[in-house]
């Protein structure tokens, strides 16, 4: 009968359950275009390196669907009890293992009445036996140094030229065969006269080409003068590194001298062979058993952040791709990813329509970069330079710093209220630029008249100026005028307002209000429908395969604002707050003021 699948809808797309065994055996059968993801990376995420390690079978740093199959396949087959990979065990017990080799490696590592070996005491008996294979190597090795650590350095001389030393000596053999082959076996007429043509240079190609120097019945092979230019140097490391130390000292060297330099350092080269690159059969096994416990404690995990989401939409624990929690401006971010290059991360994050702040975190001389996704609260006061703490998933606390900000909507009350912070911001620094411009313009008309006095012959010293307001009188004016603009704009409100009847008075009250604000949270809203988890971490390297978005009620719920503990008491007493003026009181009188001059005009 096929596998029957159960899926959730959360975050706008429909999620497959992986709830037992038979989902996760079944995995293979299912279309991965329902899969949310195709692949993740093996860093910079929160989950066991070790077995990504294991799972990434062609080490390029990311899990891709086809590997996590492979494993819960291979955990499958070795198996005897598969339903041990839904039950969230922190190894594998013994009556579950069907494999004969990994049963015994695990009964020969537990201890009499254990019935369970852990990832733990399974990693640790192969790292045991891994150490004690290369000890073992290590001591094998201690007569095969005939100098010593210089061996290596020896034997990495000889590797360099064997094959020229060899085809040097097969030749003066060929040219003691036969008279003939003397002539043959050394450079052409021709080869020679097409190099008189080049450009030369001693690792020119076609010298290395030549034979190592000039063949003869009964010739050896130099050491240092009448070698072929291009093979000098290395003639003469292996005559310094090799030659002298074994065979003393010489300027060349017969066939039997070669024979022998092989000889003597044969046992090294044997012996670095030999390094074990696998394990021994035993070894082996207890591998397999330390790779069989992290996939029945792991798979079930690695499934549910990688084929559905579901630990990230449910809220009942955190995604491998949430690195940990951002504490500033009053509010807790959980969604912080790492990242590695903040300038690349943005470029394509952008397009997730979230407002995310990029920060530099450190702690005793460690750095990581996280971008942390803001969804609640506003952006006023994010700003780069500013400091927060940041929580990782080991409870570590880092010194985070804004490097970056992405701003996006937030919610619809910033988006309400962003046109009246925007207009204030407007005023307030034309206004400020206003006044700056009119205090330089007197500043620089002052000097030009004390330098035009100081000038005139027979001219007393300037005096100080006493303070002078006339000079400020622009500045006045220009705020006057601003001000009275302003309250031209207001009157004309009022003007209107009092013509309509009481009623009609908070009806357009709130049409204003919406007539200034409503394109803004137009706007935000539909940025805010839009916002997906996608492009944040495609920007890290996974291949996400659905639409995940992020709406308004569960955005709210991935960041925390600041809120005081239930039950708590409050004292609205400040001894230090700041004498408030009656500015209501003054702005209430005024529109009455005013109102009743409007009338009386009519």
């Amino acid at each position: 009968m096929p596998h029957t699948w159960k899926f959730f809808r959360t975050g706008g797309f429909d999620q497959v359950r992986i709830d037992t065994a038979a989902d996760l055996l079944n995995l293979q059968d299912l279309d991965q275009k329902l899969w949310v993801a195709l692949s993740c990376p093996t860093t910079g995420v929160e989950f066991d390196a070790r077995t990504l390690a294991l799972i990434d079978s062609d080490s390029d740093g990311h899990i891709r669907a086809p590997e996590l199959l492979d494993a819960i396949a291979w955990a499958a087959a070795r198996l005897a009890d598969t339903a041990v990979l839904e039950q969230g065990l922190p190894g594998v017990p013994l009556a579950a293992i069907k494999d004969e080799a990994i049963l015994a490696a695990a009964r020969g590592l537990l201890p009499a009445g254990e019935a369970m070996v852990t990832v733990e005491a399974a990693s640790a008996a192969e790292a045991e036996y891994s150490a004690r294979a290369l000890a073992a190597w290590e001591t094998s090795g201690a007569d095969s140094r005939p100098l010593g650590e210089a061996t290596e350095a020896a034997c990495a001389a000889l590797a360099a030229v064997r094959e020229k030393l060899d085809d040097f000596f097969v030749r003066c053999r060929l040219a003691a065969f036969d008279d003939r082959a003397g002539g043959a076996m050394n450079a052409s007429d021709d080869s020679l006269k097409s190099l008189g043509a080049a450009t030369l240079s001693a690792e020119h190609v076609d010298i290395a080409a030549l034979p190592l120097a000039k063949v003869g019945a009964d010739a050896t092979a130099p050491l240092a003068a009448g070698v072929n230019p291009a093979w000098a140097a290395r003639m003469a490391t292996l005559r310094d590194v090799a030659v002298a130390p074994l065979l003393g000292t010489r300027e060349s060297l017969t066939e039997a001298d070669w024979a022998e330099l092989q000889a003597r350092l044969a046992p090294y080269t044997a012996w670095q062979a030999a390094k074990p690159t696998g394990l021994p059969p035993e070894a082996e096994a207890v591998r397999d058993l330390e790779r069989l416990a992290r996939y029945v404690r792991d798979l079930m995990t690695l499934a549910n952040n990688f084929v559905a989401f579901r630990n990230f939409y449910t809220r009942q624990g955190k995604a491998m791709f949430q690195i940990g929690t951002l504490y500033l401006d009053g509010r807790a971010a959980e969604l912080c990813v790492a990242v590695n290059d903040a300038a690349r991360h943005a470029a394509l994050a952008s397009l997730s329509r979230i407002c995310l702040v990029y920060c530099d975190c450190v702690r005793n001389g460690e750095k990581l970069s996280i971008a942390a996704a803001f969804t609640a609260g506003d952006s006023d006061q994010l700003m780069a330079l500013r400091n927060g703490v940041f929580y990782d998933r080991q409870g570590r606390d880092w010194d985070a710093t804004i490097t970056k900000l992405l701003d996006h909507p937030i919610s619809l009350r910033q988006a309400f209220w962003s046109p009246y912070k925007k207009l204030g911001r407007m005023v307030s620094e034309q206004l400020q630029k206003l006044a700056a411009n009119r205090a330089a313009a007197a500043e620089a008309k002052a000097a030009e008249a004390a330098v035009a006095s100081a000038t005139r012959p027979g001219a007393p010293p300037p005096a100080k100026p006493p303070f002078d307001a006339g000079k400020f009188a622009g500045i006045f004016a220009a705020i006057g005028l601003a001000i009275g603009a302003i309250g031209t704009a207001v009157a004309s409100m009022l003007t209107g307002l009092l013509g309509l009847t009481a009623w009609q008075v908070p009806l357009a009250i709130a049409a204003l209000l919406l007539l200034i604000s409503l394109p803004a949270v137009i706007v935000a809203w539909f940025k805010l429908r839009s916002r997906t988890l996608g492009p944040i971490l495609d920007a890290n390297g996974w291949a996400v395969n659905a639409r995940a978005r992020i709406n308004i009620p569960f955005g709210t719920s991935l960041t925390q604002l600041a809120r005081l503990p239930e039950g708590a008491e409050r004292s609205l007493t400040d001894p230090y707050a700041e004498k408030e003026r009656p500015w209501k009181t003054y702005a209430l009188l005024a529109a009455i003021l005013f109102a009743a001059l409007v009338w009386w005009t009519r």
